[in-house]
């Protein structure tokens, strides 16, 4: 990004990428959201004062996202069963009827974990979902470790994902950092998930637009241009979500 600054903090229509994501959570019902910080987590602490129902857990090292997801664990403790969506931080474009629906398809196909895909024309850097035969999910390999004729795939895993939270914990421990980033890797959860015998769904075609995630200075605008045009469709948005 170029920048000092974090990067779920580089502002998108006035407002911290970061807290589109949250308030779009809060639009889907979630009851509380789960921060994990690492780099200048203070700052990050500090975007969000203002707005309710957050809890900062921290990432002291960054060891991939499996493993930042690992550092949530303690809050659930005490808690009752339940599923949690897991979101990165760098998506704002993610609608909250999105999430709603797939919460019901987590719930109406009885699922340890639910992932939403998009078909996007270039997949260059994405991780690709892998389906067997039948069409079924099979697993999700990153770009850096596909091979050939996996990079050809264009359904990509845009990273929004709901989980069954005691087997999400339980799963996390399994995971390894035998891959060619040397991370714990959330996007191994699902695959392990489906070869223990669980249920792991599908939500497909979302539009490729909401699935937009920021790593450049070029992607940041196109979202704020996207974002810009969901203002001018509906005005009410700003002031709604401020």
């Amino acid at each position: 990004m170029h920048s000092d600054l974090p990067k779920v903090l580089h502002p998108v229509a006035g407002q911290p990428m970061l807290r589109w994501i949250v308030q779009t959570c809060r639009d889907a019902m979630a009851s509380r959201c789960i921060i994990v910080v690492g780099y200048r987590g203070n700052d990050v602490r500090q975007a969000l004062t203002a707005v309710d129902g957050c809890k900062f857990v921290e990432q002291h090292q960054p060891l991939g996202t499996g493993d930042a997801v690992r550092m949530a664990e303690p809050v659930f403790e005490n808690s009752l069963p339940g599923d949690v969506l897991v979101l990165a931080g760098d998506g704002p474009l993610i609608r909250a009827s999105t999430l709603v629906k797939l919460i019901e398809k987590h719930h109406q196909t009885q699922a340890a974990a639910t992932l939403a895909t998009a078909i996007v024309d270039d997949p260059s850097g994405l991780g690709r979902v892998i389906r067997n035969d039948q069409g079924q999910f099979e697993a999700i390999v990153e770009d850096k470790d596909a091979d050939a004729k996996q990079l050809k795939i264009r359904e990509i895993n845009p990273s929004y994902y709901c989980f069954n939270r005691a087997l999400l914990f339980d799963t996390l421990k399994q995971v390894g950092n035998d891959n060619e980033s040397g991370e714990y890797l959330l996007t191994d959860v699902p695959g392990l998930l489906r070869t223990n015998g669980h249920q792991v769904s599908l939500l497909d075609s979302i539009p490729p637009e909401d699935v937009l995630s920021v790593n450049t200075p070029q992607q940041l605008a196109r979202v704020e241009q996207i974002f810009q045009n969901r203002l001018a469709d509906s005005p009410n948005m700003l002031r709604q979500r401020a």
